[in-house]
C-alpha cells in the first residue's frame, strides 16, 4: 500500500533522505532521476511533499500510463530512446549530466547508490521477518536495481542465515548467468516486463548474499500475470507475475512446509495500452500464452 502505488516507494524515500543527510539537496532544489517508470513516480510524489522540482528521464519504450502518472504528478518527464548501460546517451548517464549542469540539484542513482537496499533492509526486510514471526525460508525477486533482492536478503540472513535468497531474471539479462556460472552472458531474447533485468551488476547487487537464480521466459511471466487476476484476484503487472512464477518454482524444489516470500510491485493499471491490449500482445506472439479462458481481459 505504498502512496505511488509500487514497492519502489520505498526505494525512492530513501534515495531523497540520503541527499537530505549528505547535505546535497536544499530547499527548492531539483531531483534528477533515470528510471523505467515506478521510481520515478515515488520520487515525484516525496517532491510534491517537500516542495522539490523533479525531472525524469526514462527509457522511451515504457508504458504510457507511467509517463502520464508522471505528469500528473507535475514531474518534468524526458524520455530517451532505450540504449544500453554503456552508451553515452543511456538514460542514466543523461540524467547524471543534466543534475550536474543545475544548481541544488541531485541526481539519486537509483542504480548504485546503496541508499536503495537500505531502504529495503531498514522496512521491508523486517517487515517480512515480523510477518512471518520469522519462519521464512526462501525470499525470490526479480531485480532492476538490485535494492529489493539485496536490501531484503542482507536483513533476514542476519536474522537466520539459513535462509535463502534466490534472484529471479527475465529474458535478456545478464543476471542468472552472473550467479549460476559466473559469467556476464545475456539468456535469449528480450522481455515484456519493465524496470527489471540487467546487463551489468550494480553497486547494490554488489556482495549481495544470493544463493541461487532462476531464468524466468516470457510465456510463464504472461501464463501467471493472468492466472492472478482471474483467480487470485490480483491485477498486477508482469515483474509481479515473473515474480509469483519464481516463487512457484521455488516452493516446488523446497517442498511442502516452506514459506516462500516475493512482491508484488506494482498494479496492472500501469499496463494497459501492452500487456493488456491484444493487439500489442500480438505483436510480441504472447497471445497463445495467456490461458484461452483468460483472453477475455485482453483489450
Amino acid at each position: 500500500m505504498n502512496p505511488g502505488g509500487s514497492v519502489k516507494d520505498r526505494a525512492a524515500q530513501y534515495l531523497i533522505k540520503d541527499a537530505l543527510e549528505k547535505g546535497a539537496l536544499s530547499p527548492g532544489g531539483t531531483v534528477v532521476e533515470g528510471t523505467a517508470g515506478n521510481t520515478g513516480i515515488g520520487l515525484a510524489h516525496i517532491c510534491n511533499a517537500l516542495g522539490y522540482k523533479c525531472v525524469i528521464f526514462m527509457p522511451d519504450t515504457q508504458s504510457k500510463e507511467k509517463i502520464d502518472a508522471l505528469e500528473v504528478l507535475g514531474a518534468d518527464v524526458r524520455p530517451v530512446p532505450a540504449v544500453p548501460f554503456d552508451n553515452p546517451k543511456n538514460y542514466n548517464h543523461q540524467a547524471r549530466e543534466y543534475a550536474e549542469s543545475l544548481d541544488n540539484a541531485v541526481w539519486t542513482n537509483q542504480f548504485d547508490n546503496t541508499a536503495n537496499r537500505r531502504a529495503h533492509f531498514e522496512t521491508t526486510g523486517p517487515e517480512i521477518w515480523a510477518q512471518t514471526d520469522g519462519k521464512v525460508d526462501a525470499v525470490t525477486f526479480a531485480t532492476g536495481t538490485g535494492g529489493t533482492l539485496a536490501g531484503v536478503s542482507m536483513f533476514l540472513k542476519s536474522k537466520n542465515p539459513k535462509i535463502k535468497a534466490i534472484l529471479a531474471d527475465p529474458d535478456g539479462s545478464v543476471l542468472y548467468s552472473y550467479f549460476t556460472k559466473g559469467k556476464l552472458e545475456r539468456t535469449e531474447g528480450s522481455s515484456i516486463t519493465e524496470g527489471i533485468g540487467q546487463g551489468r551488476v550494480t553497486n547494490n547487487m554488489q556482495g549481495a548474499p544470493i544463493d541461487d537464480a532462476l531464468h524466468i521466459k516470457d510465456p510463464d511471466v504472461v501464463a501467471m500475470t493472468f492466472y492472478l487476476l482471474h483467480e487470485e484476484g490480483f491485477f498486477v503487472g508482469a515483474s509481479s507475475g515473473l515474480n509469483v512464477a519464481a516463487a512457484v518454482q521455488v516452493a516446488r524444489k523446497m517442498g511442502p512446509g516452506h514459506t516462500i516470500v516475493t512482491c508484488l510491485c506494482d498494479s496492472g493499471q500501469r499496463y494497459f495500452a501492452r500487456l493488456f491490449n491484444r493487439k500489442w500482445m500480438e505483436m510480441k506472439g504472447l497471445v497463445e500464452c495467456v490461458p484461452e479462458q483468460y483472453r477475455c481481459s485482453l483489450r
